[in-house]
Order: structure tokens, then sequence, then C-alpha cells
């Protein structure tokens, strides 16, 4: 059997992120072997390290595996030559051997030159134009026939996250999904970048909004209050949710029940299972959610404070959605593509017990943005890490605590 070879360069913040670790080892673990050529690395925290692989396989076929394994974390192929690319054959339709995305930073080469892709995010195609020399990604569903996308796996290079400077939660390869994990430093350390986002919206900066996406289990288990204050105190920018957030929210706010059980009382009430289809008709009668709020009918709550922070709303529908409400999306592409639209300047993404719009969320967003993912069942952040957002920070606990504990720790008193 004739043995295969390629050469795979590396570069960046590859040592103290465990890059190159994690190389060597997937090499092995895939039936590969490997030589290690040129490894300089970076004197100082800042200084970038580089090495050169020579990866070995005992076929074609599973050193075609081995790249496509460690190209994600960065390793291209050293041969210098342009990206491949193939018209779209027809609309919503990628050629056969499309590049399918990570959500790290990623190039193309275009005529010599190496061109930053637009729009990153996981499982798209990328769409380029040479006459232009730009690139973009682009969602199946989107693609035009014609469109000229990335196709095999040459003139690609992906650039792996390096450690943060701050040693706080967010370092890089740190986030441990357990239940047994302490809650307060995590919290605190997530109570101060968003002091600091805070700040830089307010002066106007780039990339400083905080995204919140919540399900309904916000309201049922008694976190309304602590969101509604983070909202009315600036430090939530963006609201992704479904119908039920919303529903529940105003029905707390008109029946004092969310689902039909008192807050207040502790108890299921007479006729409770009634009142979110109370509230959704009413809120329908009215117009919409912002009318409603305007005209005093909801006075207060997150969907209230919402309105009077200007906060950007993004309702996705589900199928057993009752109603809904006006604004909810019930195409699930349209959906996806007003929540994609509100990802450019997001700064950090607070996922909150929402298993769909957890995952949703986390498979939209660039690695470069940091993520938190709350939810009671360790499966969720578990499986969001999975899909490949490894950059999220997971935390097993109920949306409640999480919320009142961090909006405690930037100042609210109840």
């Amino acid at each position: 059997m004739t043995e295969s070879q390629e050469t795979v360069f590396l570069q960046g913040h590859i040592i103290d992120s465990l890059i190159l670790a994690k190389i060597l080892d997937t090499i092995l673990m895939m039936g590969g072997t490997f030589d290690l050529q040129d490894v300089k690395i970076g004197a100082t925290r800042d200084a970038e390290s580089q090495a050169r692989i020579v990866v070995r396989a005992p076929s074609s076929r599973v050193l075609g595996d081995i790249l496509r394994a460690v190209q994600p974390h960065g390793a291209a192929i050293e041969r210098e030559a342009d990206c491949r690319y193939e018209p779209a054959p027809a609309r919503g339709v990628f050629p056969e051997q499309f590049y399918a995305t990570t959500h790290l930073p990623t190039q193309v080469r275009l005529d010599g030159e190496w061109v930053e892709i637009e729009g990153m995010e996981m499982d798209l195609g990328i769409c380029v134009d040479p006459a232009k020399s730009c690139a973009r990604t682009v969602p199946m569903g989107a693609v035009t026939a014609g469109e000229l996308i990335v196709t095999g796996r040459e003139g690609i290079r992906v650039t792996p996250l390096a450690r943060p400077a701050e040693r706080d939660v967010f370092g890089f390869m740190e986030s441990v999904v357990s239940s047994e994990r302490p809650h307060q430093p995590v919290i605190a350390d997530i109570a101060r970048r968003m002091q600091t986002l805070r700040e830089r919206h307010r002066q106007g900066g780039a990339g400083a909004k905080v995204l919140l996406a919540g399900g309904p289990a916000i309201v049922h288990a008694g976190g309304r209050d602590a969101l509604t204050w983070l909202v009315d105190q600036g430090y939530v920018q963006v609201l992704f949710c479904g119908n039920a957030l919303a529903a529940h929210d105003m029905e707390a706010g008109l029946y004092g029940t969310s689902l039909g059980y008192g807050l207040a009382a502790g108890r299921s009430v007479p006729h409770g299972h009634e009142h979110h289809l109370r509230t959704i008709n009413r809120i329908r009668a009215i117009g919409s959610i912002q009318a409603a709020v305007r005209s005093g009918v909801v006075a207060d709550g997150i969907m209230a404070a919402c309105v009077r922070r200007d906060v950007k709303m993004v309702m996705a529908g589900t199928i057993r959605d009752d109603g809904p409400l006006p604004g909810v999306l019930t195409d699930s592409m349209a959906a996806q593509q007003a929540m994609r639209a509100e990802i450019r300047g997001i700064g950090l993404a607070l996922l909150v017990a929402s298993t769909l719009h957890a995952i949703a969320t986390g498979n939209l967003l660039p690695a470069t943005i940091p993520t938190v993912c709350v939810d009671v069942n360790p499966a969720v952040p578990t499986k969001l890490a999975d899909r490949g957002s490894f950059q999220a920070v997971g935390l097993v606990m109920d949306a409640a605590s999480f919320l009142t504990e961090l909006a405690r720790e930037l100042g609210w008193r109840p």
C-alpha cells in the first residue's frame, strides 16, 4: 500500500490554546503519523507561534479524512493555491463538493491574495466574487443558480481562536459543563463583562451589544423581575425568543399567572389554563406588543421593558404555538434570517432556558462572540458544545437563579 502525505501549516496562538496538541492527537487517532518541522514558539504571550507538520497516512482516503478533521483547527494545506469554486447548479442547491464552514475566522485565496470571509457562521457555503476579490457566507436555501461557491479544501485558511488576555471564565477551552461547578465566580465574570459592554455601547462602540435568547421558563421559574431590571438598566440590547416567553410574560402582568399557575399564590388558579390564550387574544386585538405597551395595557415585565428601551426583538414561532402573538415569525427560514441580521454588533450572548433557541442561536454565532448557555438540563449546554460552539460557557442551573444572581451582581436590590 502506497503511503500518502501532505504538509500543513499552522500559525497563531497554537501553544497556549492547546491547538497544536489537539491537531497532533487527531492525526494519530485517525490512523496517521506526523513529523514536526520548523516549529517556532512565540517568546511572549502576545507573540504567535507556527509549525509545519508533515502528515502521513496509509491511503489517500485516510489522508483526506485527516486533513478535513484538522482544517477547522487552523491547519492549512501548505501548497499555495487559489481556492476552487463552481457555479451553484440551481436555486437552493450547492455544488456537490462545496466547502462547509465552521464559525471560526476564515479566509480564501483569490488570485494570489487571502480574502477575509464576511458573516462567518457554521454550516454555510462560501460565495466568492473573483472580479471584486470578495467572499461571503451564504445559507444553502438562499443561494441562487450561478453564484460561485467554494469547493474542495485548497486555498482555505481557518484561524484558531487565541486564548483571551483576560483570565476570566471566557478563557478559551476552559468551559466545562457540570452541575457541581461553582456558579458565583462565573456569574461575577459575566457581570463584569456586561458592565464593560454597557459602557462601551453608551459611547457608541462597536461590538458592544448583549444578546439574550430565552425561553418561557424564565417567567415560570421566577426570573421575570430580574430580567426586566436588566433590560431597563440597559444591559440587554437584543432579545431572541419564541411566542411563549412573550405570552407568559404579559400573562403574568395581566393575570398574575404563568401558564395558569399563580406566581404569588404558588398554586394553580381556577381557569388559569385560559390566561395565556386570553392574553394573546387581547394583544392581537390591539394589533402589536408595542401598541399594547404604549397604551398602558401592558405596563410591566420583560416585553414592556424591551419596548421602553427599544430592544430589538426577534420572536421565532414553533408548530405548537397558540395564536401566535403579533410579530411572531412563523416562517422558520424568515426567522433565521431575522436572527442572523441582528448578530452583527453582538459582544456577548446569553442563552437562557430554551433548548431550541439556545442551539439555533449558537449555530448562528461566530466563535469570536463569548457565549453563556444556562439551563437546568445539562444536555442543553452539552449539545451546544457538541454542535461546535466550543466558545460557550455552560452553566447547569435554573433560569431564575441565574438571572437573579446576575442582576444582584450588577446592583439590583429587589
